[in-house]
């Protein structure tokens, strides 16, 4: 076992903890993608001796960079570490050129689509810099014929919708098997009809809005995948509500359509029905 694997683990469950301990699980999650213990090395006396990490967030959603910069600092500072530890950067997107030009930076790790990821490798590589892609996430939910219906309609919902089908580890492809097709979109239809949509701080909303009007006015996924010969069985529309809501939405589509191996960031899923999991 390489020397200081052990602390840099106890460094990831002492974070995991102190964040299950207040409900933000997704945080953990965030945690581990970032690599938190991988990028810090903590002496027995508490003192750090290693590189220290920097988060730069979307310029969409500046104060979830803040709160969780926050969040993190305390964590740190509960356990005699300096907040300083974990530092970040709320900007413009042109700031990513800058971490990736910048010799200081002895690793970057990038989480997007292909075409920005190989930009961001081109330029670390060019500073005999280390690059840490994660690109293209296909999550995907498969169902098969003997699955509990209604708990699998559940966490259909919730990996769909839970951060408004704009997070990393958001499902956006189904695949069910033909036995039970038509009974889970019939269950889900049900449910997604009933999902409360509105403000994320109120007690029951299961659906917020989009992280911002530009996202919603630059929306094409949908019309995509109807001119790819898609059908939207389940929602594909804006809601009702003031705001940058759009309803949940399923959409059945062939399996070799281009948009199948898109990425996007909408409360919009994919399904595919299956005969034999090998296919």
């Amino acid at each position: 076992m390489p020397a200081g694997h052990g602390l840099r683990a106890r460094t990831r469950d002492l974070f995991a903890r102190a964040f299950r301990k207040k409900g933000y699980i997704p945080l953990t999650t965030y945690l581990r993608t970032f690599h938190i213990g991988d990028y810090v090395d903590v002496k027995v006396n508490g003192a750090v001796h290693k590189g220290m990490p920097h988060k730069k967030g979307s310029e969409e959603s500046p104060l979830v960079t803040i709160a969780i910069t926050k969040l993190i600092a305390g964590v740190l500072e509960k356990n005699n570490l300096t907040g300083s530890i974990f530092t970040s950067f709320a900007g413009a997107s042109g700031l990513n050129k800058a971490i990736a030009k910048d010799t200081r930076i002895p690793l970057v790790s990038f989480i997007g689509n292909s075409q920005i990821g190989k930009a961001v490798k081109q330029v670390v590589a060019e500073r005999i810099g280390t690059c840490l892609l994660e690109l293209r996430r296909y999550n995907v939910i498969t169902v098969l014929s003997d699955a509990d219906i209604q708990l699998a309609v559940e966490v259909i919902v919730r990996d769909t919708i839970g951060t408004g089908g704009q997070g990393l580890s958001t499902c956006h492809r189904l695949f069910l098997h033909e036995s039970i097709y038509g009974d889970v979109l019939d269950r889900l239809h049900q449910r997604y009809e009933s999902i409360t949509i509105g403000n994320p701080l109120e007690p029951g909303t299961e659906l917020g809005p989009l992280s911002s009007q530009t996202t919603k006015k630059n929306l094409q996924l949908i019309n995509t995948i109807t001119s790819q010969g898609g059908k939207i069985l389940i929602g594909g529309s804006e809601t009702k509500d003031t705001g940058n809501f759009l309803q949940p939405t399923i959409a059945e589509i062939s399996l070799s359509a281009t948009i199948v191996k898109g990425n996007w960031f909408f409360p919009v899923v994919l399904v595919f029905k299956y005969r034999v999991i090998s296919s």
